[in-house]
C-alpha cells in the first residue's frame, strides 16, 4: 500500500521555493499609492531586527530592555519626520488601525466627513452613523477640494451643536478630513481648515459655551512625500502608514495631541501607553524609523522633488497630446507631486489595466482595496467626474525611485492601449 499524504508541503520545498521576480526590464511600478518598494535600507535593519532584536520589548531583563531602546529610537525617527514629539505618538499596525483608532477612540457625538476620503475612514463612519452617530459630510469642489468656510458653516450649525450636547459622547464633535487624497493626490487646506476650527472654538469660549471640537487627519499619503509638520498644521489627531514611503507594511501610527483622550480599540496588555494592546512588531518599527529618516532627507531635497514632479508632468503632458480627450482628474488644484489620475472618456479603467499590465505597466483604478469592482470609483463621482470618464479613469503614482526611462516607456504604452481598446471594445 502507498504511504499515506498528509498534503503537507515539505520545509526543505519551501526552503528552496523561490518567488518570481520583477526587475525595472520588465516593469514599470506607477502604483505607489498602493504600496512602495521598501528600501534597501530598511530591509537591512529589519533582517538584523529578526535575527538579533527577538526579545520582548516588555520584558524587564536587559534583552527586553536593549529591544525596548532601539524601538524608542525608532519612534523618535519616525516623530522627527512629522515634527512631533516621540511620546506623542502611538505605534499601530498602519493607517486602517491608526483611523479606526482615531475615531473609535473618541466615539463623537457628531462627525464631520467628507465623501472622498479613503475606506478606511469611510467604513467606520458608516458604522458609526448606523449606530446612532450623527454625520455630515461636507461637500467637494471639482477638483475634490473642501472649502474651509463650508466647515465654518456647518459648525456654525444650530442643530449640530444640539445634537453634540445630548449625545453620549461628551459633546464631542469630530471632523476627519484627509490631507491627501489617494486616488488623485489633490492636496486638502489642512491649515485653512484649522484655523475654521480654531475661530469656531475662539467664537464659543468668548460666549461661555462649552464646544469640544477635535481635528483629525488621515496623512497616509502626506507623510513621506509632501512636508508635514503636525504642530503648525493645527490637527489634534494624525494618522500614517510606513509602506507609502518606502517602510515596510504593518508598521504606522497615530499622533495624538497632548490632552486628547482616547480609548483603546484594541486591548490586551498596556503596551503604547495603554491605547494599544499587544506585543510590538519591533522589525517593522525598526523598519519604520530607518524609513521615515530616509523620507526626511528626501523631503529637504528640493531639486529631487522637482525632479519628480518633472516626470508626472512630463507624462501628463505626453498622453495628452496623443490623447487630447485625456481628462486630469483634480487637475486644478494643487497635487502630490507623484499622482495623476487619468480619465479616458468611454472606456472601462478594468480593460485599461489589464491591457498595461500585459505589457509591463502596473496602474491602478483608485484604491488597490477596492480593485476588483466595477462601479465608478466614489472619490470621482463626489467630484463630479461625468460616469463616462469615471468609469475609464485610471490612478498612475510614481515614488522617488521612478526614472525617466521608466516614464518615457509608459508614455510609449499608454496610448498605444487607449487606443486598441477605443477602437475594440468602447464601453456601451
Amino acid at each position: 500500500m502507498a504511504p499515506r499524504r498528509s498534503g503537507r508541503v515539505p520545509l526543505r520545498s519551501l526552503l528552496n521555493h523561490r518567488s518570481p521576480t520583477m526587475t525595472s526590464m520588465d516593469t514599470i511600478y506607477l502604483d505607489n499609492n498602493a504600496t512602495t518598494r521598501p528600501a534597501p535600507e530598511v530591509v537591512a535593519v529589519m533582517d538584523e531586527a529578526l535575527r538579533e532584536l527577538w526579545a520582548n520589548p516588555s520584558s524587564v531583563h536587559r534583552f527586553g530592555q536593549r529591544v525596548r531602546q532601539r524601538m524608542e529610537l525608532a519612534r523618535a525617527d519616525v516623530a522627527a519626520l512629522i515634527g512631533a514629539r516621540p511620546r506623542d505618538l502611538i505605534l499601530t499596525s498602519g493607517g486602517t488601525e491608526s483611523n479606526n483608532l482615531a475615531l473609535g477612540g473618541l466615539s463623537p457625538d457628531v462627525l464631520i466627513t467628507t465623501p472622498i476620503e479613503h475606506a478606511a475612514i469611510r467604513e467606520p463612519v458608516e458604522a458609526m452613523e448606523q449606530g446612532g452617530t450623527r454625520v455630515v459630510r461636507l461637500p467637494v469642489d471639482g477638483d475634490g477640494v473642501v472649502d474651509p468656510a463650508v466647515l465654518g458653516e456647518a459648525l456654525a450649525d444650530p442643530a449640530l451643536r444640539r445634537a453634540s450636547e445630548a449625545g453620549v459622547g461628551g459633546g464631542t464633535i469630530l471632523i476627519s478630513v484627509q490631507w491627501a487624497n489617494n486616488e488623485t493626490g489633490v492636496l486638502q487646506p489642512i491649515a485653512g481648515l484649522a484655523a475654521a476650527v480654531e475661530q469656531v472654538r475662539s467664537e464659543a469660549r468668548e460666549a461661555g459655551e462649552r464646544l469640544k471640537i477635535v481635528l483629525h487627519s488621515d496623512a497616509t499619503q502626506a507623510v513621506g512625500k509632501v512636508p508635514v509638520d503636525v504642530e503648525a498644521a493645527g490637527l489634534d489627531l494624525m494618522t500614517f502608514a510606513g509602506h507609502k514611503f518606502h517602510g515596510p507594511k504593518g508598521a504606522g501610527a497615530l499622533w495624538v495631541r497632548r490632552g486628547v483622550r482616547l480609548r483603546p480599540v484594541v486591548r490586551g496588555g498596556p503596551q503604547e501607553r495603554e491605547k494599544r494592546g499587544g506585543t510590538e512588531n519591533v522589525p517593522a518599527i525598526v523598519g519604520l524609523g530607518v524609513a521615515a529618516t530616509l523620507a526626511q532627507a528626501f523631503l529637504s531635497d528640493e531639486q529631487a522633488i522637482a525632479k519628480q514632479t518633472a516626470l508626472r508632468d512630463r507624462l501628463e503632458a505626453a498622453v495628452r497630446a496623443a490623447l487630447p480627450d485625456t481628462v486630469v482628474n483634480g487637475g486644478g488644484a494643487a497635487r502630490l507631486w507623484n499622482t495623476s489620475n487619468l480619465g479616458f472618456p468611454g472606456l472601462e479603467a478594468e480593460a485599461i489595466l489589464l491591457g498595461l499590465s500585459e505589457r509591463g505597466v502596473c496602474a491602478s483604478a483608485g484604491a488597490a482595496c477596492s480593485s476588483g469592482s466595477l462601479d465608478p470609483s466614489p472619490v470621482l463621482l463626489a467630484m463630479g467626474v461625468p460616469e463616462p470618464v469615471a468609469h475609464g479613469s485610471v490612478r498612475f503614482s510614481l515614488s522617488r525611485e521612478t526614472t525617466m526611462d521608466e516614464i518615457d516607456r509608459a508614455i510609449a504604452l499608454i496610448p498605444e492601449v487607449v487606443e486598441r481598446l477605443g477602437r475594440t471594445m468602447p464601453m456601451a
